[in-house]
Order: structure tokens, then C-alpha cells, then sequence
């Protein structure tokens, strides 16, 4: 491999004009392709094989003319102190409300209160529903702008009114902490390579990565059925992993000219030995992503799919494009120990010359691991054990308005249900009865709300309401719990363990959903799905490491080193979005349950992320090991030549994943968050303390692989071995061109 990608390398220098343009078609392509693409609305969410999906289902063909992803508002009304909305004042200004909501275009029903029972007890709290037959991404902002008017115009009655329900859902705005995070990984660049053009190349080639893909995504959203949080994680983990392996091949690009050679045989030679590290790291982060198919939710496989299609984006990219530009940028992109006279190269130069032997920093720090291996291995784990105790109190849950800030209408609009009929009726549970196969549907009907009545934590049972066929009906309960609670998800259970004997008696079948059934439904799938998953991948990509080390410790040590760093990341999360710790520094305004896909995608995305600083840094540890150092020292010149690149790679990745904690959306926030908290502690704690520390103890054991192995194995030359060869002044480019077209 290393030899296909020298010379691959050195094609694209060479013909630079050519991989620019063809990089700048694919651009322009899919940027008109996104320009034209009809705008997409929210994405559904399924989830095939559970329950409360089936009971989806079974409405849609039963009911039909239903519309199950149309938006809803819930407006409620609470009446000024001393007064009830029974009053006829009140009465008036509510009717006057519904009226209004009724003249939308958009509006296929509107709930009079007074007629359908929903007003509160004490007579306080009243509301009305409205159904639209869009989803609340396609909602026109006519639309909601006549939902806040009719709820401005009650409140100018001296009524409170607030808004909940998804019909004023909105795009997430990622807030400008992402244009933050690009800042902080220029200067990080800059600091790094001590020269703005080659600082320059990692954004520009990254940003180009992102360009092609979000705008790819974007043209096929409608036609695949994908959300914008789609996008956004494809932004993220492309903008994060693109300017890494860029910056991984310009790094090495600067030390093979520092070595003396041609500009053209060191882009060759980065791209064909830092340039094999990237690709087995882009396919552990592949592997990662594409593996979350695994949990069989849509949802949650198209974005590890899109994400990872951007990922596949910035390898190729750091294979091709940078090569070229690195042949136009020229002498302007200095060699290793060099920088630019506008940021001091002079003083620089002066002060290397004067400590030529003087060790870097990586060059002590490893001297100080190897010679204290014990130490700081037991600091190492037990500080990631510490930072993980929060994660044994997780707490799963989907997002809905009660996960809202308070400052919102939406929030305000759930409390005032909870104060005016209790916590559960904002979790309603909708019960389908299928008696298709029953010979007394209604009787069946009957025993199975008789059944529900008779349950603990029961509040409200409605009438059955059945079909035009009579052979399905709806019944709606209201839990005495809130939504998130325990308690409403043994009233679930409970529900579903009586239709198991109603079945035996009636032939009808009792199915359970809601959003409140099917975020329990979630919930237990994801948990069900997390260790197949980790087996998979894991299982995989410790394959994949096996054949890049040819070791069998390495990519054991690996991955349970990344076990320590996801653990220690899941409690991170708990601390601040569960626990409420620098909630007010992080902008989590109200704390909740973790979100369900949490753990399961951080597992997958962070897992791809430290396989790639453990390939970058332990494979320049090898190279030097097969070229004949010792172990020890061998650690020692990997951090040489390595640390201070993973460091600067891991900073600006933390800053980039930093950057969407400022945004509106929970679930990206979260994500945010999580990653890079994990990527900080993957890359500091457990690669450059914990594995220089594991391969120290080990010694020569580190790299010992069995003999029959070793033979079967194929040999993918990740150190670049096979590269000696070239170790002459020119080759015969056409000779090398068709050799490459060849292969």
C-alpha cells in the first residue's frame, strides 16, 4: 500500500491542475446539486420490529386518511388569579381563539375545549388542539405566524396562553461557537507548522471536504428522508477528521523535506507513510459509522452512513488535493524546525542552531513514561474510572418539550398541563386493539378498557373509539406519572402483559404506542443492540489493527483503552446533562434524562476517533521499532516525531466538537459536548500516558505475533519498507504514471 500511495502522491503533484479541477467539479456539482434539490422536511422516525411502531402501522392502514407525521399545538389557557375559564368572558376570548385557528390553510382540525372536556378540574386550565396536515418542518410560516397571533390575541384579554407541540418547531442554529472552533484550530495550525500557508491547507482542503458532502447530503434529503441533524453530524465529524489527516500528511510532508529530499519525492513519501495512516484510520471511523446500522433505526443509520460518506470525503481528499496544492504552495510551506520570517522563522532558526540536540517536548515526556511506566499507567486508569462513576447513573430518554428551557412557550405550555391535569397527561399512551380476527369486537373493546381501568398508576381511560370497519379501535391513557418516570414505564409493561390474556380470550390483540411507548420502545432496542454492536465493531476494526501492526497486544491495549475513554466520557455527560454540573457554563438550561442514541453513537464515533490516534502514533512507534530501535526507544522517537502533530490534531478536533455545544438543538449540543470531552481523554490520557505506559511494560511482547499469523497476514507496509526502494534521485516519471494506472 505504502508504495501505491507514494506513487500516488507524486502523481498528484505533479499533475496538480488536473486533481484541483476535478476536486472543484465535484464542488461546484454538488453545490448546484443542493442549490436545486427541494427543500426537505423533518425526517420521519421509525423503528422497525418494536411494538409501538407496529401499532403506527396498524392506525395508518386502518384509519386511513389519518395523518400520523402532521404537526400538533397544543394552546392552553389559565385563567387570571381568582378567575376560571368556565367564566363567560373567558369563554369568549377562548372561542374567539379556536375561530381564528380554524381559518388556516394548513389547519385540518381545531379541539373546542368546552365540548371535548379539556378543561381542568379546578376550572384554571383549559386548552385546545390543533392538527395540521404538514409535518412542523414543512409548516409555512403563514401558518405559524396565525398560531402566535391567536395566542397574542387571547393573552391581550388578560389571559395567560402558551404554545406547545411541534407546530413552531424550528431549524436548529448551530450558534457562532462553530465559527469559534474553526478559529481556535487555525491558530492551532498556525502555532503548529510556523506558517500560514501550510496552516492554511488542512481549512481549506477540510472545508472543501464538508463542502462536498453536507451540500451532497443536502441535494439528496428529500429524496432519502434526511434530517438536519444529519447534516450537521456529517459537518462536525468531516470538518474534525478532515483538517487531522490533512494535517497528519502536511506534518510529514515538512519532515521528509527536513530530511533533504525533493518537494515532489517528500510528497510522495508523506502520502505514501502518513498517507497509509489515514486510510486505516478513515476506515476505522468508517467501520464505526456504517456499523450503526447494526441497531436497525433508520434514523440513526442514514447519519452514520452520511457522516461516514464524509469521512471517505476527507481521506481521499488528504490523498490527492493536498499533494497538489502542496505543489503549488512550494517553498512557501518550509520544512520541519523552519518557519515563515512574518512569524519569527529568523529567531527560530538562530535558536535551533544553537541547541541542535536539544530534546522537544514529546521527547522528554516519553523519557519520562518509560522510565516510570507504573506510575502512570495507575494514574492514567484511575482518574478515567473517577471521571466514569456518574455513567452508573444514567438515565435514557428522548427529548420532548419538558426537556425544553423554561424560557420557551413550549415548556411553559407543558407545566401549565402538568399543573392543570396532572404529570402524565403529557404522555399520553394510545392503545390500538386489533379484534380483526375476533368475533366480538366490541366486546373486545370493552374488556380490554376495563382491563386498563383496573391497572396501577391509571389516571384517565377514554371510550374505546373504533374504525368505519369496526374491527380496530383507539383508546387513550392518561398515566398518573410523568412521561420519563419508571412508574409510567411499568404501566407500559403492565398494559402489554394484560394483552397476552385478553388475546387468549378474545383473539384481539392489544398494542401499545405513543411517543411516550416508543421512547421506552427505543430506549430497549438501543440496549438490546449496544453489545452486538461493540462486538462488531470492535471485532473489526481489531482485525483491521492487527494486519496495521501486525501485533496482537497493540490492538487489544487499543481497545481497551478506548473502553476506558468512553466510559470516562458517558460520565462526563451524566455530571453536566443529567447531574446539572457547568450546566450554566455549557448553556444547558434544563437538565433530563441522557438521549437514548447517546451512548451507543458515542461508542461508535469515538471508538473510529481513538483507533485514529492510536494508528497515527503507535505506527510511527513501529516504523521505528522495525528499523531496528529497541522498544523503549523506539516509544520515545514515535512521541519525537509524533506527539506534537497528534496534540495540535486532537486540540483542534476538541474545538471543532466544542464549537456545536452552541447549538439550539439538545441532541447536537449532547453530541457536542460528548465527543469532545472522549477525544480529550482518549488522546491525552489514555494515548499518551496509558499506551506509552502498556507498551513500555510490555517490551518486545508489545509486537510479538504468532509465526502462522504473521505468514497468512498480508503485509499492507504501513511504515513505509517497501519505499526503500525508491531512495534514488529521479524515477522515470511516465514509467511511474502507467504503473499507477495500472494497479
Amino acid at each position: 500500500m505504502a508504495t501505491f500511495l507514494y506513487k500516488l502522491g507524486r502523481l498528484a503533484f505533479r499533475r496538480r491542475h488536473f486533481v484541483a479541477l476535478i476536486w472543484v467539479a465535484l464542488l461546484t456539482l454538488a453545490g448546484v446539486g443542493a442549490a436545486s434539490a427541494p427543500t426537505a422536511g423533518s425526517s420521519s422516525f421509525s423503528v422497525p420490529g418494536t411494538e409501538a411502531q407496529k401499532a403506527f402501522d396498524l392506525l395508518e392502514s386502518r384509519f386511513p386518511g389519518t395523518t400520523a407525521d402532521g404537526a400538533t399545538a397544543r394552546v392552553v389557557f389559565k385563567a387570571p388569579s381568582g378567575e376560571k375559564m368556565t367564566s363567560a368572558a373567558n369563554k369568549a376570548a377562548v372561542h374567539k381563539t379556536v375561530n381564528e385557528l380554524r381559518d388556516g390553510s394548513e389547519v385540518t382540525s381545531v379541539t373546542d375545549p368546552y365540548k371535548s372536556g379539556s378543561v381542568s378540574k379546578d376550572g384554571r386550565i383549559a386548552y385546545t388542539q390543533v392538527r395540521y396536515d404538514v409535518s412542523g418542518m414543512e409548516l409555512k410560516d403563514a401558518s405559524k405566524d396565525a398560531l402566535k397571533e391567536a395566542a397574542q390575541v387571547a393573552r391581550d384579554t388578560g389571559l395567560t396562553v402558551e404554545v406547545g407541540g411541534d407546530a413552531l418547531q424550528a431549524v436548529p442554529e448551530t450558534g457562532s461557537t462553530e465559527v469559534i472552533g474553526i478559529a481556535v484550530a487555525a491558530v492551532v495550525l498556525v502555532i503548529t507548522f510556523g506558517s500560514l500557508i501550510a496552516a492554511g491547507l488542512p481549512l481549506l482542503t477540510a472545508l472543501i471536504g464538508v463542502g462536498i458532502g453536507v451540500s451532497t447530503i443536502t441535494a439528496l434529503a428529500k429524496a432519502l428522508d434526511l434530517g438536519s441533524t444529519t447534516s450537521t453530524l456529517a459537518m462536525m465529524i468531516g470538518l474534525a477528521v478532515g483538517i487531522d489527516y490533512a494535517l497528519f500528511i502536511v506534518s510529514r510532508y515538512r519532515a521528509e523535506l527536513a530530511e533533504g529530499r525533493e518537494r515532489e519525492e517528500a510528497a510522495g513519501r508523506a502520502v505514501g507513510t502518513a498517507g497509509s495512516a489515514v486510510v486505516f484510520a478513515g476506515l476505522t471511523v468508517v467501520i464505526a459509522l456504517v456499523g450503526l446500522a447494526v441497531v436497525n433505526i433508520p434514523m440513526l443509520t442514514k447519519m452514520g452512513v452520511a457522516a461516514a460518506g464524509t469521512v471517505a470525503i476527507a481521506v481521499l481528499i488528504a490523498l490527492t488535493l493536498i499533494p497538489g496544492l502542496l505543489g503549488y504552495a512550494g517553498k512557501k510551506v518550509k520544512p520541519a524546525g523552519e518557519k515563515s520570517k512574518v512569524l519569527g522563522g529568523g529567531r527560530a532558526a538562530r535558536k535551533a542552531a544553537q541547541n541542535p540536540d536539544k530534546p522537544n517536548m514529546g521527547t522528554r515526556w516519553a523519557r519520562f513514561v518509560v522510565r516510570r511506566p507504573i506510575a502512570v499507567l495507575l494514574l492514567g486508569v484511575v482518574g478515567l474510572g473517577a471521571a466514569a462513576i456518574p455513567a452508573s447513573s444514567l438515565e435514557l430518554g428522548l427529548p420532548d418539550d419538558g426537556s425544553q428551557p423554561t424560557s420557551t412557550t413550549q415548556r411553559r405550555a407543558y407545566d401549565l398541563l402538568s399543573d392543570g391535569f396532572g404529570p402524565g397527561f403529557n404522555g399520553p399512551l394510545l392503545v390500538v386493539v386489533d379484534a380483526k380476527a375476533s368475533k366480538d369486537p366490541d366486546a373486545a373493546f370493552t374488556r380490554v378498557k376495563d382491563e386498563i381501568k383496573g391497572l396501577k398508576g391509571v389516571v384517565t381511560v377514554t371510550p374505546p373509539a373504533p374504525n368505519k370497519a369496526g374491527d380496530t379501535a383507539t383508546i387513550s391513557v392518561i398515566p398518573k406519572s410523568k412521561p420519563s418516570s419508571t412508574q409510567t414505564e411499568d404501566l407500559v409493561h403492565a398494559i402489554r402483559d394484560a394483552g397476552g390474556d385478553i388475546k387468549a380470550d378474545t383473539e384481539a390483540s392489544t398494542l401499545v404506542t405513543g411517543s411516550t411507548a416508543m421512547n421506552i420502545d427505543v430506549s430497549q432496542k438501543l440496549n438490546d443492540a449496544l453489545i452486538p454492536y461493540l462486538i462488531l465493531v470492535v471485532g473489526l476494526a481489531f482485525l483491521l489493527l492487527i494486519v496495521v501492526f501486525r501485533s496482537i497486544l497493540v490492538p487489544l491495549k487499543a481497545a481497551l483503552g478506548f473502553l476506558l475513554s468512553v466510559m470516562a466520557a458517558l460520565g462526563a455527560v451524566v455530571a453536566v446533562f443529567q447531574w446539572g454540573w457547568l450546566a450554566g457554563l455549557m448553556g444547558v438550561e434544563e437538565t433530563g434524562p441522557v438521549m437514548s442514541m447517546m451512548p451507543i453513537f458515542m461508542v461508535g464515533v469515538v471508538f473510529g476517533l481513538a483507533m485514529d490516534y492510536e494508528v497515527f502514533l503507535v505506527t510511527r512507534m513501529r516504523e521505528a521499532y522495525v528499523h531496528g530501535e529497541k522498544p523503549g526507544q523506539a516509544i520515545v522517537t514515535g512521541f519525537k516525531y509524533g506527539a506534537r502533530v497528534v496534540t495540535a490534531a486532537a486540540v483542534i478536533m476538541i474545538a471543532v466538537f466544542s464549537g456545536f455545544i452552541g447549538s439550539s438543538e439538545s441532541m447536537i449540543k449532547m453530541i457536542g459536548f460528548g465527543l469532545a470531552i472522549a477525544v480529550f481523554f482518549d488522546a491525552f490520557v489514555v494515548r499518551m500516558a496509558i499506551v506509552p505506559a502498556v507498551l513500555a511494560l510490555l517490551g518486545k511482547k508489545a509486537w510479538w505475533l504468532p509465526k502462522w499469523l504473521d505468514r497468512a497476514l498480508p503485509n499492507v507496509d504501513v511504515e513505509g519498507e517497501g519505499l526503500r526502494a525508491h531512495d534514488r534521485p529521479k524515477d522515470d516519471d511516465a514509467d511511474e504514471d502507467r504503473e499507477l494506472a495500472r494497479v
